[in-house]
């Protein structure tokens, strides 16, 4: 993200803004998942070790912020190179590329190729779900993630143009990111609601679409690469501390939420967590 989301997301940007929102609110956003991250510290909490599960989150989030910032570092650092290769401009750094996706007939031939790659790996991953559903285990849940994975995509993109906006017709709290968080707060609930469930009805087909969706939607759904960025700028700003505001917020309320679906049913129910 530190690459393509930051450093050179206005490079990418300059030949088609489609591509740039795929790679890094699609491919990148969808690479990195909170709720998963979340759902587990909840895990280690409903066991009795929460010491380990502040760990987790403590550890987690200086890892995210170091790796954001290498990649921002590193970008620059090949930035230069290409500026020394004289293949960028040196009146703003931008790629000497000059083709762009701009025109209606090629954003349609993108749109028709990538529709017949995604019909493709529909296909694909409709045909194995069928073939190893009846027999469980991770094939049949990675094939199922597959197919209901963009649902996930598709919602965190719509809630992104959240982002900037803040709360009301005055616009507070413009500088939380309330569509990343809203997706991550949401995915986190319901990811936690269907680790539940699974714990509740315990058969074999209802744990592979459980996984599917928790793999799939959910992971899909809630982001680190993007929430690691959002974190990233908010540090770079003249008030640093809405950085870390943000980040307890999203951790807290994900996490307290969580306790309340996951972790008292555990709890009262005795269910045993299958790791």
């Amino acid at each position: 993200m530190g690459w393509f989301g930051v450093e050179f997301k206005k490079d990418i940007s300059h030949v088609s803004e489609h591509l740039a929102i795929g790679i890094t609110t699609g491919y990148l956003g969808s690479l990195t998942t909170f709720s998963g991250w979340n759902q587990k510290m909840l895990e280690l909490s409903a066991s009795g070790h929460w010491v380990i599960s502040a760990l987790g989150f403590l550890i987690g989030l200086s890892l995210v912020a170091v790796s954001i910032a290498f990649g921002v570092e590193t970008a620059k650092g090949f930035r230069w190179l290409l500026n020394r290769l004289n293949l960028t401009s040196p009146e703003n750094g931008i790629s000497k590329i000059n083709y762009k996706v701009n025109s209606y007939h090629c954003q349609m031939t993108a749109m028709v190729i990538f529709l017949v790659i995604l019909g493709i790996l529909w296909g694909v991953s409709g045909a194995l779900v069928k073939a190893k559903f009846k027999h469980g285990g991770s094939a049949a849940e990675l094939w199922f993630a597959c197919m209901v994975g963009p649902i996930g995509v598709w919602i965190r993109w719509f809630l992104a143009r959240l982002n900037g906006r803040g709360l009301g017709k005055k616009g507070l709290f413009q500088w939380i990111p309330f569509g990343t968080l809203i997706a991550n707060v949401s995915a986190a609930c319901v990811m936690a609601a269907l680790s539940t469930i699974k714990n509740a009805v315990n058969t074999r087909d209802c744990d592979t679409v459980v996984a599917g969706i928790q793999f799939g939607v959910m992971g899909c759904l809630s982001t680190v690469s993007t929430f690691a960025a959002e974190f990233n700028a908010m540090r770079k700003t003249n008030e640093p501390w809405r950085a870390y505001v943000y980040a307890a917020i999203t951790i807290c309320v994900s996490f307290s939420l969580g306790i309340l679906i996951y972790c008292i049913p555990y709890w009262t129910k005795g269910f045993e967590i299958d790791t």
